[in-house]
């Protein structure tokens, strides 16, 4: 770009499933466009998009890349987002801050149900949105052996979207391989060239009734958001194309309706005309902030974070939509002093002095601000906080250990670090297993992390899968007497202690009383012997911590001379260690309160599942806000949760999910408790059974 200043701006998303192709129009579109001279490929690890070593070790795209182009006097900032369910949270939280996206997919109808959770967000959000369906080359114009044409395709594309899709191109082809397209706007055919603009060429003969009727939908379509167009179209009166192309930008503008492209990425097929509907129909950002609310006040400067990125070389930086005012390098935002100012390529940045409304630029090292923040150079009293995409819920979790133990100071900063760059992570240092859990989307998800802080912060971690925190408790009631006497010259130490012990009802914890009677232990030691049952409570004869368990203080005795709040506190550690043997203990794990999220076609899937996976199913219904899906609800031990989220996409096209909560404490079946703690009597550190 040069430092060009351009008329305009356009800020778009370029989204869809994993292996749609994302990239490669990237590529296309910034090599037509003159950005680049030679356009790199994703099996060769030199595009623009999937800049980051992890990416390309992949070859997918694991972040958000930003890159900047012009076009006809008009700067285009593309936004490449990831495609795997796994990244879903960087897509979401880059859409919040564009002005359209083009929705990449693949012409297979089998695989557009893929799309599904992406259109819910884009519709739920009035995110403006085209279809490009890619690959035309892999797809033959009839329908083939399993059913695919294009219009199964844009069929399977309507089922999926609340928006109505509209064709804006229709497919030219010899034999059975696309070479062109008309367009419907203008009824002009075109002829493909590789690497080319296509040509213009009269429209084909044996194509014109099927022009005539994907045409005339297309304009119905428009008509049922326009009265004036409608009457038209009554009156059999031909629509000039200038109304048309309004209508197209005012509807798609508006989030009513989704224009569909088709094309070849890799050959520059489709993308000339893509990029021009873009300039042509897409909102301007000014249009964006109108319908956000954001009322374009200059005197102070409004913008978000839309990702966060700590490079080698620059260190912190956070790529913002400005969305009011002027963003210059310097600025304070919330506290936090701006140290450059730069406009992305990839991971390449070039430095600029200023930039307007309607932009995405990246700030340096803005310290305490994070993904997803609103950042203002307002100083009164009046917050602004503008809305941010729903942290998605982590679903798999990894146990991780620094490889060299002296690494283990490091680990929290790297960690902090780590989630600023992908808010989708959590990590926390468990209570009752003591171990420090990195949770995520899935495997793929925190390999990935754990590459970066290998690469990064040079910290490579050994992992495992967490232990399940089980607990135990008993079913028993028994009565133990515990002393502890010990002479070693001077004042020795003495105490002597009968306890109760009961069983308590599920979730009650633990109840210390004492009914001493005569005053045959002082009130002074007894904090002592509630010490001690408590610490012997936190590993029982199991193994694991008790709980519901009530401890009843009834008698004991104690020396005027040798007796200790000390000697009280091992004497009930005796008693305890004596009684509870006793009283029948019984391992306890924790259940989870599971919502799994799936299309109805795949409910029943989803029943077996939960059963599978020693699951008590407590119903299902339709989902209220997702037209065609059922929430299955359920109880799940967390011991068969580990895997749960990567069979549950496995059967649902990758799209199913699920929400859990903690709900309650349930025995362990006999031979499978017997297995647990042979696990964990021979040391292993899973649980897993």
């Amino acid at each position: 770009m040069n430092g060009k200043v351009c008329k305009a701006t356009r800020n778009v998303a370029i989204v869809g499933p994993y292996l749609s192709g994302k990239t490669t129009l990237l590529e296309s579109l910034l090599s037509v466009t003159g950005r680049i001279s030679r356009k790199g490929t994703v099996k060769e690890g030199n595009t623009v998009g999937d800049s980051a070593t992890e990416a390309r070790q992949r070859q997918m795209s694991v972040e958000v890349t930003a890159a900047s182009t012009e076009y006809q006097d008009i700067c285009f900032n593309f936004i490449d987002c990831p495609g795997s369910i796994e990244f879903a949270q960087e897509t979401y939280n880059a859409l919040v801050g564009v002005d359209a996206a083009v929705v990449v997919c693949e012409p297979v109808s089998d695989r557009v149900l893929t799309l599904a959770p992406l259109f819910k967000f884009l519709d739920d959000w009035e995110i403006p949105h085209l279809v490009f369906i890619n690959k035309m080359d892999r797809f033959e114009l009839t329908d083939d052996a399993n059913g695919n044409s294009l219009r199964s395709v844009f069929d399977a594309l309507n089922s999926v979207s609340t928006r109505p899709l509209v064709l804006h191109q229709y497919p030219i082809g010899k034999g059975e391989h696309l070479t062109g397209f008309i367009d419907l706007v203008t009824e002009q055919a075109y002829l493909y060239h590789p690497d080319a603009p296509a040509d213009p060429i009269p429209l084909p003969e044996s194509l014109k009734e099927a022009e005539q009727q994907a045409r005339t939908e297309l304009l119905e379509t428009l008509a049922d958001f326009d009265d004036h167009l409608l009457e038209e179209l009554l009156e059999e009166i031909e629509p000039p194309q200038e109304e048309i192309v309004q209508d197209l930008k005012m509807e798609l503008g508006a989030d009513l309706i989704v224009p569909v492209f088709i094309g070849v990425a890799q050959q520059d097929y489709g993308v000339r005309p893509l990029i021009d509907a873009l300039l042509r129909e897409a909102p301007t950002p000014e249009t964006t902030a109108e319908r956000r609310d954001i009322a374009g006040d200059e005197s102070s400067t409004v913008a978000q974070v839309l990702k966060t990125y700590y490079t080698p070389q620059g260190g912190k930086l956070s790529l913002v939509r400005v969305w009011q005012g002027k963003l210059t390098d310097g600025m304070v935002f919330n506290g936090a002093r701006a140290g450059g100012l730069y406009r992305m390529f990839g991971h390449h940045t070039q430095s600029v002095s200023q930039v307007s409304a309607g932009d995405i630029i990246a700030l340096g090292r803005l310290e305490g601000i994070k993904t997803g923040d609103t950042l203002t150079t307002d100083t009164g009293n009046r917050e602004i906080k503008l809305p941010i995409a729903e942290a998605s819920k982590p679903v798999y979790a990894l146990a991780i250990t620094p490889q060299k133990r002296k690494d283990e100071v490091k680990l929290s900063g790297a960690l902090t670090k780590l989630l600023e760059e992908d808010p989708s992570l959590v990590w926390e240092q468990h209570g009752d297993t003591h171990e420090i859990i990195l949770w995520g989307q899935g495997d793929i998800h925190l390999q990935v992390a754990l590459d970066r802080m290998s690469r990064k912060y040079n910290l490579p971690m050994t992992t495992h899968l967490p232990r399940v925190p089980y607990k135990e408790t008993i079913r028993k009631s028994t009565t133990s007497h515990g002393r502890y006497k010990h002479q070693s010259g001077g004042h020795g130490q003495y105490g002597d202690v009968y306890l109760d012990i009961q069983p308590l009802s599920r979730g009650e914890g633990f109840n210390f009383s004492e009914s001493i009677v005569g005053g045959v232990v002082p009130k002074q030691y007894i904090p002592g012997v509630e010490i001690g049952v408590k610490e012997y409570l936190s590993h029982g004869p199991l193994g694991f911590p008790v709980v519901d368990v009530a401890v009843t203080l009834t008698n004991g005795s104690y020396h005027s001379v040798d007796s200790s709040e000390q000697a009280f506190k091992q004497a009930a550690r005796l008693a305890m260690t004596g009684g509870m043997p006793n009283c029948e203990p019984t391992l306890l794990e924790p259940i989870m309160s599971v919502g799994v999220y799936a299309p109805q076609e795949f409910t029943s899937k989803v029943l077996q599942l939960i059963t599978g996976h020693r699951g008590q199913i407590l119903g299902y219904e339709t989902c209220s806000d997702w037209t065609g899906w059922d929430c299955v609800s359920g109880y799940i031990p967390q011991a068969e949760m580990q895997n749960l989220i990567m069979e549950l996409r496995s059967l649902t096209l990758g799209i199913g999910f699920f929400n859990w909560t903690y709900d309650h404490l349930q025995e362990v079946p006999g031979k499978l408790a017997d297995r647990v703690l042979a696990t964990a009597g021979n040391g292993n550190g899973n649980g897993k059974s």
